[in-house]
């Protein structure tokens, strides 16, 4: 039972919670959901911090925890103190993520998603999230033009991924230039996700540039491929969409207001590119009598 604001367990949850990547690199996770999601991930966790409040969760975790995770215990408002959330449900662990090579990431018939720049977290947890749910074998992330995109580990970007972000192999801050070198050396695609422009074409259906655009079912989801999602103001580098295979975009419902949906975000985005994918990719479901 720990009773001081001082323990040395709690300033490493209460940094850990915030955001705060310290040498042994471990990642605090809170709240039931999650912490069952990184309790059933496999991955070590180094220990489980329960409130008064929290205890009646145990019941719950405990099928997914190795019987050999130390759970340390806290009064309410104590773990308060640490908790990175306004209404604490009193649970919480610190957890080792994998640490995921690119080439892992591109074995078989791959299927990654890229995010360029994408600044938010609930952005980035989102669109892990969507990654998993429609099969990607991986997600990275890069900078662009100087501006990173969010800790895919961080508190509000793992909450927003509900888990996903611990179960999916990432591998966060790569620069453009040896990411679009390896996929080339790996034979992956690259397709670069883009405003719908289709009333920029040309009678060839281009836009302006060596790199086609086409609506999602027209591009082969199915061979190796990696999706580029830009950052939510200025979308993807210029000099990285031109080294693109291809360029994908969603065609939009016309609005008959004067001020209608200027474009999708990026999550959302994201999500219907990487569904089209899983549709591609899933064998064709025989029909019913």
């Amino acid at each position: 039972m720990i009773t001081s604001r001082d323990n040395r367990w709690l300033k490493r949850f209460r940094a850990a919670l915030a955001g705060v990547r310290e040498d042994d690199g471990m990642v605090g996770v809170e709240g039931v959901r999650l912490v069952e999601a990184a309790l059933g991930s496999g991955l070590p966790v180094e220990a489980l911090l329960i409130s008064e409040l929290g205890a009646r969760h145990l019941a719950r975790v405990a099928p997914v925890m190795a019987t050999d995770v130390p759970v340390l215990r806290t009064s309410d408002k104590l773990f308060a103190s640490v908790a990175d959330t306004q209404t604490p449900q009193g649970i919480a662990a610190l957890v080792r993520p994998r640490q995921a090579k690119f080439e892992n990431l591109v074995s078989g018939t791959a299927l990654l998603v890229v995010l360029v720049g994408v600044q938010d977290p609930g952005n980035v947890g989102t669109i892990l999230r969507a990654a998993e749910a429609f099969g990607a074998t991986g997600a990275a992330t890069c900078p662009a033009d100087g501006i990173g995109t969010a800790d895919p580990l961080g508190p509000k970007a793992l909450r927003a991924s509900a888990g996903s972000a611990l179960r999916l192999p990432v591998v966060h801050g790569i620069a453009p230039a040896i990411l679009v070198a390896q996929l080339s050396k790996f034979r992956v695609k690259l397709y670069a996700a883009v405003a719908d422009t289709s009333e920029e074409k040309s009678e060839n259906g281009s836009t302006g540039s060596n790199s086609p655009s086409l609506p999602p079912w027209e591009i082969d989801w199915k061979i190796p491929a990696a999706l580029l999602i830009g950052n939510e103001g200025s979308g993807i580098p210029a000099d990285l969409v031109r080294t693109a295979d291809g360029r994908v975009y969603i065609p939009q419902a016309g609005s008959a207001a004067p001020i209608g949906v200027e474009s999708l975000n990026a999550a959302m985005a994201a999500s219907v590119l990487l569904y089209e994918a899983m549709r591609q990719r899933i064998p064709a479901r025989q029909e019913r009598k």
